[in-house]
């Protein structure tokens, strides 16, 4: 057998590396990274710890590409959004509700973020792709701000920062306390009128702390 005949069309090494991910992607938000076991990523995939190994070296860069893809995919979702001809307000809206409904769609990303917070971020931290997506993310909010400053309709005290921080905890909580918080207060947070609901607070507490005073 040939060099060429051992290695995967790449077509096909594409395919498995993504179903790999996926599965990995469930099983270390289920069990966290030192719970989850690569014989059990290995068997749901139908596949070896070898070739698992093949792809990403070890358990660590399994993992790492894990968390590198999740935290990728909120960022690719909020450089795919067009708000440039937007009034302030509607732009800031539209950035809070892409960011509710990619949180609401993803559970799992908001498990892996918890976790890899109770190791400190020591994974995170060796990604430097995650943190280089990430200022853009900022910039964005940055330039519907000065925007909204310069039309009058927004404040001129507020970071970017902030207003990131603001709209990524009521959507962390919204996904991570919902089973809790819905359990205390009788409330289905995942049915799709209360969604629609808090979708709506969302974009209405960042706009009207933003207003111009």
């Amino acid at each position: 057998m040939t060099q060429q005949d051992a290695t995967p069309p790449a077509r096909d090494a594409e395919r498995t590396r993504r179903e790999l991910l996926d599965v990995a992607t469930e099983v270390f938000a289920q069990d966290g990274f030192a719970g989850a076991r690569v014989d059990e990523i290995a068997r749901r995939t139908r596949t070896t710890k070898r070739m698992i190994y093949y792809y990403f070296g070890s358990k660590d860069g399994l993992y790492s590409a894990v968390l590198e893809r999740a935290y990728l995919g909120i960022r690719e979702a909020e450089q795919r959004l067009d708000v440039g001809d937007l009034a302030p307000q509607e732009a800031m809206r539209r950035l809070a509700a892409l960011t509710f409904d990619h949180h609401v769609a993803h559970e799992a990303f908001i498990r892996l973020v918890a976790i890899e917070n109770i190791h400190r971020g020591e994974f995170v931290k060796r990604l430097d792709s995650v943190r280089t997506a990430s200022a853009p993310a900022r910039d964005l909010v940055a330039e519907i701000l000065a925007r909204g400053e310069a039309a009058g309709v927004f404040r001129g005290d507020v970071d970017a920062l902030d207003v990131h921080m603001l709209i990524s905890a009521f959507c962390v909580f919204q996904v991570a306390n919902k089973h809790t918080f819905g359990h205390l207060f009788d409330v289905d947070l995942a049915a799709p009128d209360r969604l629609d609901r808090s979708r709506r607070v969302l974009g209405d507490v960042v706009v009207g702390w933003l207003a111009a005073r």
